[in-house]
C-alpha cells in the first residue's frame, strides 16, 4: 500500500474540485480523504496500491472540471492512516499554499437547461447555480470558500437541495456551496425609486417597463445595472442626460450570438470570447439599426451575452432580446451594490429597481476587451478575471501597488504571485479611492499580508500616491515611486517573463522623470535599469491638464509652433478670449508633452471630429472610428535627433485637401511605423508595446507591419493604466 499527501492550489475551490476528487477516488478505488484548506488550496491523501493511484491521477489530468486551474502540485509519501473509504472533510484554517480567490463565472449551459425546462425545479430560478458556474468572489467573506464564507449563508438550503449537496454521484451540486432554488435561495423585488412596491412577476414586469421607455437599476453578481431600450432614441437621451454622460457609449447585453450578429460583425475569435466563462464586454465593429446614441461617433458597440439567468429571462422578454446595459453609477463614481445606494445616488436617474436579497460582498464591474490587429487586448479587468493572480518569473517580497490614476487597479504581490484588485475607476475621486483602499485591505487579510513595500506613480498629484503614502506608514513600509510608461512597457515584461527588450509606449500623459509630460516614448531596459532614447516632439503644455479635456486648446498649442497667433485663430473652436489667454500662458509656460493622446486630440480638433472630451480618450477613439475605410496616403515623420517630428503633422493637413478619413488613418498608422522604425535602431530582439493609446487598430498595425523583430503587446492586464500595477510590482522583481 502506498500513502500520498497531496496539495493542490490554484482555482481549487468553488469550481466543484473536491466533489470531483471524491468521484475519481471512489472510481479509482482508493481511500484517504478530501478537504479545504485556510489559504484556498485542496489537501488530498490517497491510500492505496500503485495500480489504483495510477488510475487516480490519470482519472484526474483527464477529468479536470472546466472551471478549475492548477497552479502548483506538491506530492509528498505520508503515513499510512486507518481509512476504510474516501471522505470529504470538514475545512481546515491551516495555510500550506496560498491559493487563488475563485472569480465569478458565467451561468453554464446545464444550468440554463434547467432554467428552460418547464419539468425541472429551477424553471425560471433566476439564480440557479452549480459547481461549475455562477457568483464566487462577489459573494465571497473570506476564505476558504465554503458555504458559511459566503452571503449564501444567508439562504440554509431546503431538504431538496440538501439531499443535491450531500449526494455524491450529483456531478454538479454535490458539496457545491453556491446552490439554491426557488424555495430556499434569494428572491426578487421591484419597486419604484421611492420604495413603492410593484405587484406582479418582477421578470416580466422589468421587461415591460424596459420596452415602455422607463430607466431600471438591476442588481447582478458585482453591482447594480442599468438597463434602457437600445432603440429609443428618446430613452437613451434621457438616460445620458440623467447620467451625465454625453458621450460615453453604452454597452449591450444580448440572449445570443444570433441577435447580437444582426447588430455587429463578429469574427471567429470575438465569437469564442463572447461565449466564454469570464464574458466580457467586447467591442465589435457595427451592423445594422441601433439608436445612434448609443455609441455617438464610433465605430464599434460594446456587446456582452448574458452571464446569469436572470439577465437571460429579462432580456428573453424583450421582443428584440437586447437591452443598454450599463454600470449602475453616478458617472465616475463605483457601481452601487445594494438598494440602498440605488435610493439615495440614482434618485433621479433610474424610475424602477429590480434587486435581490443576496449581498454583494465584492464589486466587480464588467470585463471589456478588444481585438486589435488581430490580438486580443484587455481594456478593463474585472469580473471572470478578477482576482486570479498572475504568476511572474523572479520573486518578490510583499508588496502593496497602487497603479496610476485614471481607469486604476491595484495589486498585492508576494513570492511569484501579483493579484490585481478589479476594475476600480478614477481614483481622483474619494470615492473609487476608498474603494480601492478597501480591496486592497481585503487581499491583505485574505492573505494575511504585512507589506515591506508600497510603490505609487512619480506623479506627485496622484491621489493613488497619497494611499500610498498612507499604506507606507501603517505598516512602516519602504514607499517606491516608478515611471509611468516604464511601468506600462514592464507590464508586459512580466506577462512575458522577460528582463530586457525596448519599450514603445504610446499613451495619454504620464509624469516624466524630467518633469514634462511624457506619452509617445521609446525606452530600452535591461534588468532594472532603463534610458529614454526616443520620444514625440516636445510641445508646450500651456495651462496643464485642461488641454486633455479641451483639444481645440491643444491644436492651436501644436500649431503655434509654425503660425502666429493671430493665423491660429481661424483652425480653432476658441473664443478670443480664450486664445489670449492661451497666448500668455504658452509664453510663460515651462512645462512640454510628449503625449501621444494629445497629439491624437489635436489631429482630431483640427480635422473636425471632436472638439471636446466627455470621457477618457474620447477625441482619439473617435478619430480612429473616424479613420475605418481610409487609405494609407504617401506621408512619413521626421526624425530629428531623438524626436519624432510630430509637428510636421499639422502642416500636410494644412497643405493638403486629402479627404480627412484618409488623413486620419494616415496619420495614426504611420505614427505607429515612425516609433516602429526609431526602437529597431536600438536592436532589440524584441519590443514590447503598451499604453492607453496601443489598442488603437491603426497605431498598432504601423508597428507589426513594419518591423522583423517579435512585437510583445498586453494580454493578461489592461495596456492602459489598468495594468500599471502589474509593471510596478515587476519594477521590484527587476530591481533585486
Amino acid at each position: 500500500m502506498k500513502v500520498y499527501r497531496i496539495i493542490f492550489s490554484g482555482i481549487v475551490q468553488g469550481v466543484g474540485f473536491r466533489p470531483f476528487i471524491y468521484r475519481i477516488a471512489v472510481k479509482s478505488g482508493v481511500k484517504g480523504y478530501v478537504r479545504n484548506l485556510g489559504g484556498s488550496e485542496v489537501e488530498v491523501k490517497v491510500i492505496g496500491n500503485e495500480e489504483n493511484i495510477g488510475k487516480f491521477m490519470s482519472q484526474f489530468f483527464s477529468k479536470l472540471p472546466p472551471p478549475a486551474r492548477i497552479e502548483k502540485i506538491v506530492v509528498e509519501e505520508s503515513d499510512i492512516e486507518n481509512f476504510n473509504d474516501f471522505k470529504i472533510l470538514k475545512s481546515e484554517n491551516a495555510i500550506e499554499e496560498p491559493g487563488e480567490i475563485p472569480p465569478d463565472l458565467a451561468v453554464c449551459e446545464d444550468c440554463m437547461r434547467e432554467v428552460l425546462d418547464k419539468k425541472d425545479r429551477h424553471y425560471r430560478y433566476p439564480f440557479n447555480s452549480c459547481a461549475y458556474c455562477g457568483p464566487r468572489f462577489s459573494m465571497l467573506y473570506k476564505l476558504p470558500y465554503d458555504r458559511e464564507n459566503t452571503s449564501m449563508n444567508d439562504f440554509p438550503m431546503c431538504a431538496h437541495c440538501q439531499r443535491e449537496y450531500d449526494d455524491p454521484e450529483n456531478e454538479r451540486r454535490f458539496d457545491a456551496q453556491g446552490i439554491s432554488c426557488p424555495i430556499c435561495g434569494p428572491r426578487l423585488s421591484l419597486e419604484d425609486i421611492n420604495g413603492e412596491r410593484v405587484e406582479g412577476d418582477p421578470i416580466q414586469l422589468t421587461a415591460k417597463l424596459i420596452e415602455e421607455g422607463y430607466v431600471v437599476a438591476i442588481k447582478g453578481i458585482g453591482g447594480f445595472h442599468i438597463a434602457v431600450d437600445p432603440f429609443n432614441d428618446d430613452v437613451v437621451l434621457k438616460l445620458r442626460e440623467r447620467k451625465k454622460r454625453p458621450q460615453q457609449p453604452f454597452a449591450l447585453m444580448s440572449t445570443s450570438l444570433d441577435v447580437i450578429k444582426k447588430y455587429a460583425e463578429v469574427s471567429e475569435i470575438e465569437e469564442s470570447i463572447l461565449k466564454s466563462p469570464e464574458r466580457p464586454i467586447i467591442l465589435l465593429k457595427k451592423k445594422g439599426e441601433l439608436s445612434k446614441y448609443v455609441s455617438p461617433g464610433l465605430d464599434r458597440d460594446g456587446h456582452f451575452l448574458y452571464y446569469t439567468p436572470l439577465h437571460y429571462l429579462i432580456l428573453d422578454s424583450l421582443k428584440e432580446k437586447i437591452s443598454i446595459m450599463t454600470s449602475g453609477n453616478i458617472h465616475g463614481l463605483p457601481m452601487c451594490t445594494d438598494e440602498d445606494c440605488v435610493r439615495k445616488q440614482l434618485r433621479g436617474v433610474v424610475d424602477y429597481i429590480l434587486y435581490h436579497n443576496r449581498k454583494i460582498l465584492n464589486m466587480v464591474d464588467d470585463s471589456v476587451v478588444r481585438v486589435s490587429a488581430k490580438r486580443v487586448l484587455m481594456l478593463r479587468r474585472s469580473r471572470g478575471f478578477a482576482p486570479t493572480w498572475i504568476r511572474i518569473k523572479g520573486r518578490v517580497e510583499p508588496v502593496i501597488a497602487l497603479g496610476a490614476e485614471l481607469q486604476n487597479a491595484g495589486a498585492i504581490a508576494f513570492d511569484d504571485k501579483v493579484i490585481l484588485t478589479p476594475y476600480i475607476g478614477d481614483t481622483d475621486k474619494l470615492e473609487n479611492l476608498e474603494e480601492m483602499e478597501k480591496s486592497i485591505r481585503f487581499f491583505l487579510n485574505t492573505y494575511s499580508m504585512k507589506p515591506k513595500y508600497v510603490i505609487a506613480d512619480k506623479n506627485p498629484a496622484y491621489q493613488s500616491l497619497a494611499l500610498a503614502r498612507k499604506f507606507a506608514e501603517e505598516f512602516s513600509a519602504d514607499l517606491i515611486q516608478v515611471q509611468h510608461h516604464y511601468a506600462h512597457g514592464l507590464s508586459v515584461a512580466a506577462e512575458k517573463g522577460i528582463k530586457d527588450g525596448v519599450i514603445i509606449a504610446v499613451d495619454g500623459i504620464g509624469y516624466g522623470d524630467d518633469g514634462n509630460g511624457w506619452g509617445g516614448e521609446v525606452i530600452k531596459f535591461e534588468g532594472g535599469k532603463y534610458t529614454r532614447e526616443y520620444h514625440l516632439r516636445y510641445v508646450n503644455y500651456a495651462g496643464g491638464d485642461i488641454n486633455a479635456k479641451r483639444p481645440d486648446r491643444m491644436l492651436a498649442l501644436f500649431l503655434s509652433n509654425f503660425l502666429s497667433w493671430d493665423e491660429i485663430k481661424k483652425y480653432v473652436k476658441l473664443s478670443e478670449n480664450e486664445i489670449k489667454i492661451l497666448e500668455m500662458q504658452s509664453k510663460k509656460s515651462e512645462l512640454f508633452t510628449s503625449s501621444t493622446g494629445r497629439f491624437l486630440d489635436a489631429v482630431s480638433a483640427l480635422l473636425d471630429i471632436s472638439h471636446e472630451r466627455t470621457y477618457e480618450g474620447e477625441p482619439a477613439i473617435k478619430l480612429e472610428a473616424y479613420a475605418r475605410g481610409g487609405k494609407i496616403l504617401d506621408f512619413e515623420f521626421p526624425i530629428r535627433g531623438d524626436e519624432i517630428d510630430i509637428v510636421e503633422t499639422f502642416k500636410w493637413i494644412l497643405d493638403n485637401n486629402f479627404r480627412k478619413e484618409d488623413m486620419a488613418a494616415t496619420l495614426q498608422y504611420k505614427l505607429g511605423k515612425a516609433l516602429v522604425k526609431v526602437a529597431e535602431k536600438l536592436n532589440p530582439e524584441r519590443i514590447l508595446v503598451s499604453g492607453g493609446a496601443s489598442v488603437n487598430e491603426y497605431i498598432l498595425k504601423g508597428i507589426l507591419e513594419n518591423t522583423d523583430v517579435e512585437v510583445l503587446t498586453n494580454s493578461k492586464v489592461p495596456s492602459g493604466d489598468g495594468g500599471i500595477a502589474l509593471g510596478q510590482v515587476y519594477f521590484k522583481v527587476l530591481e533585486d
